[in-house]
């Protein structure tokens, strides 16, 4: 038996299962084998934290690589629009992590509403409702607004430090943006040209804009590397090693991408590597889902 769509074949569906058992067995046990033989302090509940972290980073980027994306696909059949479930499920998760701080900490949602991480979820999480229900409108653009204010929340969030908080906000609130596109985007572009039985020229203008991202990214993950994590720490920490792992899935999809336009500029298909490239990028939001998690390595700086 097969399903319609998609997922309309049996080995297309048995993929399926298969990756998203793999997704969750990631999420709920990365951090703790990250952390093997660190020494360093076990995170509560982190594989739930994870999953949430994750379900808001997808959202962010399903909705801000659609805004793009129609920009991108030009005249011609779209394909439904995602971001209004999208959005609805980030702000959810978001609304999860806020009672699983909560619950963590003994505190009443009062309580947590005063703290620096509650206020910040809380700013996430209504941001995100707000972006989908502009996105529910004749005019979705008028999203932009509310998902700026959460990828600006999602930054402070994930830089607390006492010293030039400003430099780290402002290199991820890039990092996050630029990602966003790009592994956003491609989603968009490929449905469209599912849709449309072709369209490389779609596909070319969203190359173009995605080596822009990629050099935002390689320049502002760099930046953010050397501000947090000192050399002797790459391989002694949890924080290290998953960004290992990111910066290796991180050089596949450049590499991918540099396959999939070359292919276009020879005139053959370019959707394969693509598609590719696109589930690898799956996996870095993945894998920098786990980044949010592990323990800060703050504490190893001099």
């Amino acid at each position: 038996m097969s399903l319609p769509g998609p997922l309309g074949t049996p080995i297309r569906l048995t993929a399926a299962v298969l990756a998203l058992i793999g997704v969750l067995t990631v999420a709920l046990l990365g951090v703790s084998l990250a952390q093997t033989g660190t020494g360093e302090l076990e995170i509560p509940a982190a594989g739930t934290i994870t999953l949430l972290r994750l379900l808001v980073l997808t959202a962010l980027a399903v909705q801000i690589g659609e805004l793009a994306g129609v920009r991108l696909a030009g005249e011609g059949p779209l394909p439904r629009r995602w971001s209004v479930p999208a959005a609805a499920t980030g702000a959810a998760a978001s609304a999860g992590m806020l009672v699983l701080l909560g619950r963590l900490s003994g505190l009443s949602l009062g309580t947590v509403y005063g703290l620096r991480e509650g206020r910040l979820l809380l700013v996430t999480t209504n941001a995100l409702a707000l972006a989908a229900l502009c996105a529910a409108t004749r005019r979705p653009a008028l999203a932009l607004g509310p998902l700026a204010v959460a990828v600006g929340a999602e930054a402070m969030r994930a830089h607390p430090e006492a010293y030039t908080p400003a430099i780290g906000v402002s290199l991820t609130v890039v990092h996050l943006t630029a990602a966003s596109l790009w592994c956003g985007s491609l989603l968009y572009v490929l449905r469209t040209m599912r849709l449309r039985g072709g369209g490389q020229d779609v596909l070319m203008r969203y190359a173009r804009m995605a080596a822009c991202a990629f050099a935002a990214l390689c320049v502002t993950g760099t930046f953010s590397t050397l501000r947090r994590l000192p050399l002797d720490g790459v391989l002694s920490t949890a924080y290290g090693r998953v960004l290992l792992v990111k910066l290796a899935l991180f050089g596949l999809t450049a590499l991918l991408a540099l396959t999939a336009r070359r292919r276009m500029l020879h005139g053959a298909d370019a959707r394969p590597p693509a598609r590719v490239e696109l589930g690898v990028l799956g996996l870095v939001v993945l894998v920098s889902a786990l980044l949010t998690v592990v323990p800060d390595p703050h504490w190893l700086l001099p």
